[in-house]
């Protein structure tokens, strides 16, 4: 149940970011901030991990000690979200970017009337496999320095650029593992999006439990210790 309730506000705060960008008449940057979710995504997780690692030690678990997480390495957690949000600020510059080589300087026209330009037109779809490739490759980066790293800095007394390396090297290494599993966020991610976000109250915390035990079980913690 803390879970669930763990991801019914993580549902809540990603509605409020997009009515954010509504308001202040952002909403160029609603399906970039959207793929963007899936780089500064570990972040968020942090709760779920201290709800796992509770579970592991016998220890009590409740929905407040998941929101007040206390991080071996609190410093460097935020040090990281930091980096991962500015990658999520350099994809949606990039993003702004694409849109102007395929569609010009032309305003943004709003999510909808601009779909029938991406789905009706060769530039629109150009746009879409570009921009689908280019997305993929910083979703890539993002996974391969976060998935492990935002695990380790809460539970180890550790740098972030040292625990970034250990993450990137760990994926490297595991490809065969790493690569379905990516395949597999990505699936769950549209599938969020589609349902409007409501499946994402089981698949967040689905994932962030999933992350936990999978560096549990990936990561040799023991020679940084």
């Amino acid at each position: 149940m803390p879970s669930l309730f763990y991801g019914v506000l993580v549902f809540v705060v990603s509605w409020a970011v997009i009515a954010c960008l509504f308001s202040f008449d952002l909403s160029a940057y609603l399906m970039p901030a959207l793929a963007g979710f899936f780089i500064v995504g570990p972040i968020l997780a942090l709760g779920l991990y201290d709800k796992s690692r509770r579970i592991e030690n016998g220890e009590p678990v409740s929905f407040g000690a998941m929101v007040y997480v206390r991080a071996k390495s609190t410093t460097q957690i935020l040090f990281a979200g930091v980096l991962l949000g500015l990658l999520m600020l350099l994809w949606m510059r990039a993003a702004v970017i694409l849109y102007a080589l395929f569609f010009g300087l032309r305003p943004f026209s709003g999510v909808e009337q601009s779909l029938p330009f991406l789905i009706g037109t060769f530039d629109g779809w150009a746009l879409m496999v570009v921009g689908s490739a280019v997305g993929g490759l910083f979703a890539a980066f993002a996974f391969a320095i976060s998935v492990f790293s935002i695990p380790m800095l809460y539970d180890q007394r550790i740098d972030v650029f040292t625990a970034m390396a250990v993450s990137m090297s760990t994926v490297w290494n595991n490809l065969g593992v790493m690569l379905p599993w990516g395949v597999a966020i990505v699936v769950l991610g549209v599938l969020n999006l589609i349902s409007g976000f409501v499946t994402m109250i089981v698949v967040f915390p689905l994932l962030g439990h999933a992350t936990w035990h999978a560096y549990r079980e990936i990561c040799d913690t023991s020679k940084l210790d």
